[in-house]
Formats: structure tokens, C-alpha cells, sequence
């Protein structure tokens, strides 16, 4: 498994970070996680070709990890794409998906490629290749949004993931909204990225001592919050050589040696 951060901002747009996104990769399998504003950019800028991207998937319906969705599309067309392309998505979004992309005038009768959504259940194995697959459960991240939907329009799927293949793991919080999401999967896992824009770093040390993870990596960072968050690095790194903790950047690249 080899995991390339392709965006590690929050929501607030930077001139440093593009908005969330990661590149996971099996030995014939590259899923792209996310993909917010700017996502297209992204990728050029980390000399990554459109068309080896083999699917993508969608923790969650706010705008900073979709709604470059189009944008993308538009550029793998533009890329003489020919192999297919599958968006993943939870099933209660699916419907809302086909008309986004059906209201981006992106018609899959102009297309050189067929363009699957493909939904999917929480709890339930997604196989995405003969070595890798993941996990998703639903957490609380989109609870607090609830009581504005008064004619129950919306999905409210907000998706944690556990990744795996024949060699690795890797659990992806996406976004989360208290700290008891991070213990969504028991596994103990290589990599356990997590979001730091709505979780406290206490709550991420509490985690590494709980569950145990080989390395940690913090992700969905503003700007003001990088000088900080290396002041608590490095205060953790002195107290203990058992937590690695690795503050992530756009082309940050994990794998086996990392």
C-alpha cells in the first residue's frame, strides 16, 4: 500500500494546502480519496497522470471533499481518457451524486469512457482489487446539521474507512464529530491518518496510546494551526519514542519503509 497526500488543507481555502485528498494505491489499483476544490490542480502539480486514477471515493457531502468532482470528470475527458472510472459513493448519496454530475452538463453519452457510481453500504467489505479493499462506518461528523434538513432530504453520511491489503492498513477518519469516532474500527492498524480540524491533539495522543497505531498522520490543517501543532510534536517526540506522529504536507508519500 502506498498512500500520496495529494491535498492536506481544511476547508478554508490556502495558498499552501489544497483542500483534503489522498492517492491510495495497491500493487493495480489507485483509489483517489476525495476530492474537494482545486483537485484537479492537485494532481498535475504532483505529476500524477488523470487516467491512472481507477476510482474514486467520497467520505462525505461537504464541499471541500467533492465538489471538484466535476472539474475532474471534465479533465480526464479532456485527457482522452479511455479506461473506465468508478465513484463510490454511500448509498443514501447516490441519487444526489448522478444528479450533480448530470447538472455539470457531464453526459456519459459525450464521454470516451464509462463513468460507473457505485454505492455501498457501512459495515460492509467494498473489494476494489484482488489485494485491496476497505470498510466504511458512518460517524458523527454531519449529526449537528440534522435539524436544519426539515424535509429529511439528506444523507447524512459522513464515512470513516479502514483500508487494507495484503501487506498494510490504514484507517482514514475523513472528518469527525467527537473524539469516540476514532474508535470506529478495533484493528490496529500501519497508518492511521486522522483530521485535526475537529479533534483535539490530547484526544489523537489519548489514540495512540489506546489503539496503538505504527504511525499516525495529522491532516486537514489550517494554515495557523501548522506552528502549533509542531510545537506538540515535538513535545511528544521528547517525551516518548513509541509515538510517531507525522504532521502531513500535499506530497507527502507513505509506503512499507516509511
Amino acid at each position: 500500500m502506498k498512500i500520496k497526500f495529494l491535498g492536506t488543507g481544511s476547508a478554508k481555502t490556502s495558498l499552501n494546502r489544497y483542500h483534503s485528498s489522498l492517492l491510495i494505491s495497491s500493487s493495480n489499483h489507485n483509489l483517489l480519496v476525495d476530492c474537494g476544490d482545486g483537485i484537479s490542480k492537485a494532481i498535475l502539480k504532483q505529476d500524477i497522470d488523470f487516467n491512472s486514477i481507477d476510482s474514486v471515493l467520497i467520505s462525505h457531502f461537504h464541499a471541500d471533499h467533492y465538489s471538484g468532482l466535476p472539474s475532474l470528470i471534465t479533465q480526464m475527458k479532456l485527457f482522452s481518457r479511455k479506461n473506465d472510472l468508478t465513484i463510490l459513493v454511500h448509498s443514501s448519496e447516490k441519487d444526489f451524486l448522478k444528479d450533480f454530475i448530470f447538472h455539470s452538463y457531464l453526459f456519459t453519452e459525450r464521454m470516451n469512457f464509462n463513468l460507473n457510481i457505485v454505492s455501498f453500504d457501512e459495515g460492509k467489505e467494498v473489494v476494489l482489487a484482488d489485494d485491496f479493499r476497505f470498510t466504511s462506518k458512518l460517524n458523527s461528523h454531519l449529526d449537528k446539521y440534522k435539524k436544519y434538513d426539515k424535509q429529511n432530504r439528506l444523507g447524512f453520511s459522513s464515512l470513516s474507512f479502514l483500508f487494507e491489503d495484503n501487506e498494510n492498513s490504514c484507517i482514514y477518519t475523513g472528518d469527525v464529530g467527537s473524539e469516540s469516532d476514532l474508535y470506529l474500527f478495533e484493528k490496529q492498524v500501519r497508518f492511521y491518518i486522522s483530521e485535526i480540524t475537529h479533534i483535539t491533539p490530547l484526544a489523537l495522543i489519548n489514540l495512540q496510546q489506546k489503539q496503538k497505531p505504527q504511525i499516525l498522520v495529522l491532516t486537514h490543517l489550517d494554515d495557523e494551526t501548522k506552528e502549533g501543532l509542531e510545537v506538540f510534536n515535538d513535545k511528544v517526540l521528547k517525551s516518548s519514542e513509541k509515538y510517531k506522529i507525522l504532521i502531513a504536507f500535499d506530497g507527502l508519500e507513505l509506503n512499507q519503509s516509511t
